[in-house]
């Protein structure tokens, strides 16, 4: 080995030596499938992904806050950002507006960032319009219907009617699972973290992303 150029070394998830586009990590699922837990998990235990927070129309639920949660905005500006072009993907839930603003994500990106999203399956579908390779698809499952239903009752922040409404809503949305990259139905929530990791871990591997690859192994030849 030649003593003229010193040999580079490989870090974890592009955080030195190498550097890596980040990637778009979605999970969405039925209400009450436990893709919001799951998320919150996963930003607690892994600092190099952070949460992309959407602009809503609905108002906030107990304990959400303005800004970590959602952007809270009535229609009329909704609708400006739209108009803009400063929404990545938009979509209409349970009668309510929905929409992720595109600056703060095309800057993560750029930087190296993982963004995690929390969307349904149309927000889903514009998002693979647009991000192409940046998108990583994972679809939230219960494990049966009785469990989704009770698991929407025991919230106990929506109505009995809500609740009907949502099931009913379920099945619609559980269609579009194969539309997804990966499946994992949640019977366990720290079995469920395990494979979410499993998965990002993985995507954070492949090769279009790593945007550093050709340097570094221009780097390992130069030192052999």
């Amino acid at each position: 080995m030649s003593s003229s150029a010193p040999s580079p070394s490989l870090a974890p998830h592009g955080r030195a030596g190498l550097a890596r586009r980040g990637l778009m990590l979605v999970l969405s699922s039925p209400s009450g499938a436990g893709k919001t837990t799951l998320s919150r998990r996963l930003l607690e235990s892994d600092a190099h992904i952070t949460m992309s927070v959407s602009v809503t129309t609905r108002p906030p639920r107990p304990g959400e806050v303005e800004g970590r949660d959602y952007f809270f905005v009535d229609a009329a500006h909704f609708e400006a950002m739209r108009e803009a072009g400063d929404l990545l993907e938009h979509a209409t839930v349970f009668g309510n507006f929905y929409g992720t603003p595109r600056a703060p994500v095309e800057e993560a990106l750029g930087a190296g960032r993982d963004v995690l999203f929390d969307i349904d399956w149309q927000g889903t579908q514009q998002l693979d319009e647009s991000a192409g390779e940046d998108l990583v698809k994972v679809f939230i499952l219960p494990p049966s219907a009785q469990d989704l239903e009770k698991r929407l009752r025991t919230r106990a922040q929506d109505s009995d009617a809500v609740v009907r409404h949502r099931m009913e809503q379920a099945s619609e949305e559980i269609r579009h699972y194969s539309e997804y990259d990966y499946i994992i139905i949640n019977d366990d929530v720290a079995e469920s973290l395990h494979k979410l990791t499993a998965i990002l871990e993985a995507e954070r591997l492949k090769r279009r992303r790593l945007t550093g690859l050709t340097e570094f192994v221009k780097g390992l030849h130069a030192a052999l």
